[in-house]
């Protein structure tokens, strides 16, 4: 039986919490909350060249270079860009957040994404949906009930096997914690219950990740040693192995 899941949404939830794992002091920072949502001009990007560039920093050069790139309108994600491979390139906003994250409506949020052939199909769908409910209106509370209907009627599928997406951008901002990127990554989407068979968050392990409740799904990350550029990346805490 297919377990109620929590779309691909709550990636900034993970990406917030293994920045705030990697460095505790980020914990003493003041945290602004978001209670509702903001106007939506404030999550649009005016010039649609620079979000078409922003999102292609998702991926190294030879893989962005051809995939297809989604803008954020008024309505919904649209393609600006048909792509020539299978990966598919967008800058994810707040509201792909975890239901319960304080930045679900933080209009700030910029995190440039590229998912993969399988990631397209299973994880995708559920962002461009969210985001319509979102732009259409609809609350926390309501796309919640939506998403549990989308589940129930198989409209939302479990992670097909292979799906992951690279997050190698330098310019994206994931959070106010980061005050801009985290560290460069590359995410795995995986039915929900299955951290621990990665090893997930164990002490010395490069591999990130945490189950939440039942009704999400399971993304593991692992940081690597260079942004999208090229450029080296910060290192990471001293508990974590590359």
């Amino acid at each position: 039986m297919m377990s109620q899941r929590t779309p691909v949404g709550f990636l900034v939830t993970m990406v917030i919490g293994a920045m705030t794992w990697a460095n505790p002091a980020q914990s003493q920072t003041p945290r602004t909350s978001y209670p509702e949502m903001a106007p939506v001009e404030q999550y649009l990007i005016a010039n649609r060249a620079d979000e078409i560039a922003l999102a292609r920093t998702a991926a190294p050069p030879s893989i962005s270079g051809d995939a297809t790139v989604l803008v954020l309108g008024r309505h919904g994600y649209e393609t600006a860009v048909k792509g020539k491979n299978e990966f598919v390139c967008f800058v994810e906003r707040s509201w792909t957040a975890g239901f319960d994250d304080r930045q679900f409506w933080n209009p700030r949020l910029r995190a440039p994404n590229c998912f993969n052939a399988p990631a397209v199909r299973t994880e995708l769908p559920v962002v461009l949906k969210r985001t319509e409910w979102v732009l259409a209106g609809a609350t926390r509370p309501q796309v919640i009930e939506k998403t549990k209907s989308a589940v129930a009627s198989h409209e939302f599928e479990p992670p097909e096997p292979g799906a992951f997406s690279f997050m190698l951008s330098k310019e994206g901002y994931v959070s106010d914690d980061a005050q801009g990127p985290w560290l460069p990554h590359i995410m795995f989407f995986l039915p929900h219950g299955q951290a621990a068979v990665w090893a997930a968050d164990a002490e010395g392990s490069p591999i990130l990740g945490q189950d939440n409740s039942a009704i999400e799904t399971t993304v593991l990350y692992v940081p690597v040693r260079a942004w999208s550029d090229g450029s080296p990346a910060p290192p990471p805490a001293q508990k974590h192995v590359m």
